[in-house]
């Protein structure tokens, strides 16, 4: 078998995740068959990044290092979540290695371990705040005008952490006498990665379809989303990978979409949400719904007869697509903190959230050039009558654009 028969690294109480500032401990192990003439054994420390331009390729383009050759993490080092995805990924390792006499093979062995530094959601200004977007879509016909569709889509906070239940309300005022198509809600991620260029990669978490709304009704929906485990927002502390998450409400007729971001945290938000209350229509904040100021003919007509807006109805869900809420991968990571509880409810151990490395496979796209999407061939790229839609043909609005206040170190550079 050698001279060396065993070398390797382990950490104390077998654990792998740690957080910034604390102590990291272990012991390297060395069973020789036989001496063996040696110039020093060295233990280091490091943690990094790497981008590539092609997916899972390890010869990275661009690369940052966090720390290295320690192995306390102190508070001054860099230490961003670990993450992993097809174009980059954030690892941190710890190496061994026996230097041997010159013109001998020197021994090595590494451990991976994994960090989380939680987000607060509470550190993010309004996060309690309803979240509302409203869009008014005019109905065509042979290029002739029918009416208009007045579509408001709100959630009860701006961020939630995993196991928790984001929830959804919509009101539909069709405006027209055409019936709508269903209503749809989609929760996005998008993931942008920094080599020579800024690469994005979205993908559909969950979604939701309600029934469409009938000719001359209004119509409200409620529904709610589990937050599956997700790697955080924004991965503070890295500049070459940022993670972004957007609920998209949409109708294809009209063509009508509101897009509202949201943050993923490890930390829920402690204050009392202001959420809407049931049949009360929309809720604070929201923008007034928008009548034509001249209706089309059809519409003067339906006023003419008689034809008045009935008390709004609720709207049933046709369907419910959704990843399970805890990923294989967290079953993969010994030592990770156990998963939230998946009744609705806020973690109840918040100083250990759950560590969340990747989610799988992705629909990457480019942000420069005419090169549109390019899909790949995982069966958990999009849910069913998803994959035929135009969406996303863009990124959606970075959180600088889409929430003002929001922490400058929260948003990718340009």
């Amino acid at each position: 078998m050698g001279r060396v028969q065993l070398f390797e690294i382990s950490l104390s109480h077998g654990r792998v995740v740690y957080s910034p500032g604390e102590p990291l401990a272990g012991t390297v192990r060395v069973r020789l068959g036989a001496p063996l003439p040696f110039r020093a054994i060295r233990v280091t420390c490091t943690g990094s990044c790497g981008v590539s331009n092609k997916a899972n390729d390890t010869a990275w383009v661009v690369e940052e290092g966090y720390f290295n050759s320690s192995l306390s993490l102190a508070d001054k080092a860099t230490a961003p979540t670990s993450f992993e995805g097809p174009f980059g990924k954030i690892v941190h390792q710890v190496r061994a290695t026996i230097h041997t006499p010159r013109f001998s093979k020197d021994h090595k062995c590494s451990l991976v371990f994994y960090i989380l530094s939680p987000l607060n959601l509470n550190s993010i200004p309004d996060i309690e705040q309803p979240n509302v977007a409203s869009a008014t879509k005019k109905f065509s016909y042979k290029l002739v005008k029918t009416g208009s569709v007045v579509l408001t889509a709100s959630t009860d906070l701006r961020g939630y952490v995993v196991g928790q239940a984001l929830q959804l309300h919509a009101d539909i005022e069709n405006q027209s006498g055409k019936d709508t198509s269903p209503v749809v809600a989609s929760l996005l991620q998008k993931v942008s990665y920094k080599a020579k260029r800024w690469i994005h990669d979205v993908r559909t978490i969950a979604e939701v379809e309600g029934a469409g709304v009938k000719a001359w009704r209004r119509a409200q929906w409620h529904e709610q989303i589990l937050v599956p485990a997700l790697p955080q927002s924004a991965l503070p502390g890295c500049s070459l990978i940022h993670i972004d998450y957007y609920l998209q409400v949409s109708l294809k007729a009209p063509e009508a979409t509101v897009t509202l971001p949201v943050f993923i945290g490890n930390i829920a938000v402690n204050h009392a949400p202001l959420s809407p209350r049931p049949g009360l229509g929309l809720p604070p904040g929201a923008p007034p719904l928008v009548v034509p100021s001249a209706p089309p003919q059809e519409e003067a007509e339906a006023a003419a007869g008689g034809l008045q807006f009935l008390d709004p109805v609720f709207l049933s869900t046709k369907s419910h697509s959704q990843q399970q809420p805890l990923l294989a991968t967290l079953s993969s990571v010994p030592g990770a903190p156990e998963p939230c509880p998946q009744d609705g409810s806020p973690a109840s151990h918040p100083l250990h959230p759950p560590l969340c490395i990747s989610t799988g496979a992705t629909v990457p796209y480019f942000a420069e050039g005419s090169r549109g999407p390019m899909p790949t061939t995982s069966t958990l790229i999009l849910p069913p009558e998803y994959s035929s839609w135009g969406y996303p043909y863009e990124a959606p609005p970075s959180y600088e654009q889409s929430c003002g206040g929001v922490d400058p170190s929260l948003t990718p550079e340009s």
